[in-house]
């Protein structure tokens, strides 16, 4: 079964991945920054800042995990739009409604299969 997408919403779905691509991209590099490696100066910071310091570069690894995947999603979808396929569905190859799309513009899967 083809997508049930026309070519406009295709192209907008299109325009808000490579959007979310870019935001994406530059909270990469801040949570790249905070979780870099936390020093353990003594003497620079009282006990409890180190263990904030520890805290904070463990969530912030967290979220660069996520974004890592979300990355992949995204990427994915692009090449989706690529090769003609954004909007099939990857599992029972029905298509994707454009509200799903529009909520989540990298979702691979229609609602049926994702349950």
């Amino acid at each position: 079964m083809t997508a049930t997408l026309s070519d406009l919403q295709r192209a907008e779905l299109r325009i808000e991945l490579e959007r979310q691509l870019q935001r994406l991209e530059r909270s990469m590099k801040f949570t790249d920054l905070a979780a870099r490696p936390v020093e353990l100066d003594q003497s620079a910071v009282g006990r409890l800042s180190r263990m904030d310091s520890l805290q904070n570069q463990i969530m912030s690894q967290g979220l660069k995990e996520r974004e890592t995947g979300r990355l992949a999603q995204l990427m994915e979808a692009l090449r989706r739009c690529e090769v003609g396929t954004y909007g099939v569905c990857t599992s029972c190859g029905g298509g994707i409604p454009y509200e799903r799309l529009f909520v989540f513009p990298e979702a691979p899967e229609c609602t049926g299969c994702v349950r």
